[in-house]
């Protein structure tokens, strides 16, 4: 066999190419070397940058609407969100104001800084699209966006008259308002009055006026949760629509409080009285909370009567603190028996009014043995020779177990002599503003508002309890006298009048809509 007849041997191992060369072009705008195969358009990337715009379709300027009433944005078509400026939401906002971005892909977007005042807000977008086969384009470009006030709805309802959905009529049938004042301060303090449109004052109470039925009923779940109070709700048709059976109602809820206030003298029905724990029926009324609390100065026994007890057999006070008298304790022995922050005492005391014209005293058992001492005032109602148009009063007088038992006095609360004025308070209050509506106050009224309000004032002093309850703030002028300390008063020592003690007092208040009190 010749050499000819045989197959050279090949070998089986993978040869070493050479490298493949891609067809090169030229640019055609810059002359510089390209791959033909992936160019777009025989263009270089950098000429690409220079000549394509992948945000052209994009808006560079763009209008914003903000509520400068409750700081709200609108969004578009009909909605109104809360956005802080330069945050997640108002960029949101921004983003969704602006046509096109929808055929692109959005990589950033962040704010840049502008004035407040300018109502300017500029945001920096990143922007990738594809520009040929291949070929995607990054590009970062600026909005600006102008900020127009407009007005939204529920704003427009509140500075127009008769545009409340819902009104809650608060009302209490006596003759002094220190209850409201308390109340104030609660709804004040749990922020329960920041859904209102308007606060009008009429007589025995105050209306709340809502723009939807929600929010009146969350209030009146907040007053059920502070005060013994009854509610009823009524609604009124206003329109109709017959094609589509779409009703508009107005709401109103009434809300009736117990017309007993803290240091009344109360006669208790005699069922009720046994039912309660068997106390005497003749009480003062020591607090007023979510239920009637009673307080028998005999015995110190207590008694609470629940909002659903009391308005089952309902009764109203013998006498309230309009009608106390001023005693002077003449001689006071305590007992001993003590509850709590009172103390069981035998007290002799004499009318103020009556000294220096009679010597006649009265004898009595009081709660107050522990703040009582000979020569102090004190306040009290007056039993003896009193006529009081009660049915329950009457039933105690009739029944043989009770009328023995009824008292010539009895002392509700020691009488501070004030020496300093109201003026020089270090601490104050804060007020609602209220629309006084048609009933703009007389100058006699405005002097009985004043006297209850002092005397409210007068009882925040006296009682931590109910100070511990309510929102309390530093005076301006406590704040100055006390850093510069410019201003020395001289005391006798013999000024007893309670005090409020700095540590107790707030130092700034974020409260809206609410007007200084001293």
């Amino acid at each position: 066999m010749s050499a000819m007849d045989l197959d050279a041997p090949i070998s089986i191992a993978p040869q070493a190419r050479g490298e493949q060369t891609n067809a090169t072009i030229l640019c055609c705008n810059c002359g510089a070397p390209i791959d033909g195969t992936t160019s777009a358009g025989a263009l270089c990337y950098d000429c690409v940058k220079l000549t394509v715009d992948v945000s052209g379709g994009i808006q560079r300027e763009a209008t914003i609407h903000f509520c400068r009433d409750c700081d709200r944005w609108l969004l578009p078509p009909s909605t109104w969100i809360v956005a802080a400026p330069e945050s997640r939401e108002l960029l949101a906002l921004c983003l969704k104001k602006l046509r096109g971005l929808h055929k692109v892909r959005i990589i950033d977007a962040s704010f840049i800084w502008t004035e407040p005042h300018s109502r300017r807000v500029k945001v920096k977008l990143t922007i990738q699209d594809s520009v040929s086969e291949g070929v995607v384009l990054q590009q970062s470009f600026e909005v600006e966006y102008v900020v127009a006030y407009q007005q939204c709805p529920d704003c427009a309802k509140s500075y127009t008259a008769n545009t409340w959905r819902a009104c809650v009529q608060v009302r209490q049938k006596v003759p002094h308002k220190r209850t409201f004042l308390y109340l104030e301060q609660l709804i004040l303090k749990h922020g329960a009055h920041k859904d209102t449109i308007n606060i009008k004052e009429v007589k025995d109470g105050l209306d709340f006026y809502y723009s939807a039925r929600n929010q009146a009923e969350k209030f009146v779940d907040f007053l059920n949760s502070v005060a013994p109070v009854r509610a009823k709700k009524s609604q009124e048709l206003i329109s109709m629509d017959i094609h589509t059976s779409t009703k508009s109602y107005k709401f109103s809820y009434s809300v009736e409080l117990v017309p007993i206030c803290k240091d009344d003298l109360v006669a208790i029905p005699i069922k009720l009285a046994k039912q309660i724990g068997n106390i005497s029926p003749l009480g003062l009324c020591y607090r007023v909370g979510t239920s009637v609390n009673i307080l028998d100065p005999n015995t110190l026994q207590t008694a609470d009567i629940s909002t659903p007890i009391y308005w089952r057999a309902p009764f109203t006070s013998l006498a309230d603190v309009q009608e106390l008298v001023e005693f002077i304790v003449m001689d006071i022995e305590p007992i001993g028996a003590q509850k709590g922050k009172w103390l069981l005492a035998e007290a002799t005391v004499a009318r103020a009014a009556d000294l220096g014209s009679n010597d006649k005293t009265y004898y009595t058992r009081t709660h107050l043995g522990n703040v009582l001492h000979p020569g102090d005032s004190v306040m009290g109602y007056m039993l003896t020779g009193t006529n009081f148009n009660s049915p329950q009063f009457d039933a105690l007088e009739e029944s043989n177990t009770y009328s023995s038992q009824i008292p010539d006095v009895m002392l509700v609360k020691k009488f501070y002599a004030r020496k300093r004025k109201a003026k020089n308070r270090n601490w104050r209050l804060k007020r609602m503003n209220k629309d006084e509506g048609e009933l703009l106050p007389k100058k006699a009224d405005q002097e009985k508002m004043d006297k209850d309000y002092e005397m409210f004032l007068r009882d925040v002093e006296e009682d931590t309890e109910l100070r511990a309850t309510m929102a309390l703030y530093k005076a301006q002028q406590a704040k100055r006298d006390t850093e510069a300390m410019s201003v020395v008063e001289t005391d006798d020592g013999e000024d007893e009048t309670p005090h409020i003690d700095m540590d107790e007092l707030l130092d700034e208040f974020d409260e809206l809509n609410v007007n200084d009190a001293h």
